[in-house]
């Protein structure tokens, strides 16, 4: 049975531009992820890592090279439509959890669905039902700066997945969290990739690493295997 295609690069580049110097961060991509794949993103600090993430997130776009998402090919679309095709399929896991810190938990968890259009009562009922999972719910009323840094990300992780998102991806996600508190988000990315989404993950650790399906080498900007 064919295998479906989520994500497709060919020679995928990325150049950094100053006065002075020019810096090629992502050199000549090929890679295929297929739908339902947990892949790992390993490479020393500076390899290109969160660069690479970042165009698969459709968070910035390449110099050079072809990327297609789910079969539609990126690169000559709109800012908007790119934007449309983000928030509708993807989700985001960063080390830093980036919360609002003006937000409670529920109006953190809840921000995609309002950007994506989602009617109220569903919005409630959606962002309820996932703190509850997460057990998280009696701190719904809570602000980012009143959470421990374990539960900081598990809101982080909420609202990376409260749009049902097609493609997971997670920048370092257990990088500033203890090992017991890096263990639930690395189940957390499992029970979702078990659920149908594609995960991809850029992470230093060889034990983080060990969950995905296949680990993918980054050094100088260029895939090693």
């Amino acid at each position: 049975m064919m295998r479906e295609i989520i994500i497709q690069t060919n020679k995928l580049t990325k150049k950094f531009k100053t006065e002075e110097i020019e810096t090629t961060a992502v050199n000549n991509i090929n890679l295929t992820i297929e739908k339902g794949e947990f892949a790992a993103i390993m490479g020393p600090s500076g390899c290109g890592k969160s660069t690479l993430l970042n165009l698969l997130g459709l968070i910035d776009r390449p110099t050079t090279g072809n990327f297609s998402f789910n079969g539609t090919e990126i690169e000559s679309l709109s800012e908007s439509r790119m934007t449309r095709i983000r928030r509708g399929n993807m989700g985001f896991v960063f080390q830093n959890f980036n919360l609002v810190d003006e937000l409670n938990v529920f109006e953190n968890v809840e921000l995609p669905l309002i950007f994506m259009g989602t009617k109220r009562r569903e919005r409630k009922e959606r962002v309820a039902d996932i703190l509850n999972h997460m057990k998280l719910g009696h701190r719904s009323n809570h602000y980012p700066q009143q959470l421990s840094g374990g539960q900081q990300q598990r809101v982080a992780f909420a609202r990376a997945i409260v749009n049902r998102p097609r493609l997971l991806l997670a920048d370092e996600p257990t990088g500033n969290l203890d090992s017991k508190n890096g263990t639930i988000i690395l189940d957390l990315l499992t029970e979702h990739n078990q659920k149908g989404a594609t995960v991809v993950m850029v992470t230093h650790s060889h034990k983080d690493a060990s969950y995905a399906h296949r680990i993918i080498k980054l050094n100088d900007g260029e895939i090693l295997n």
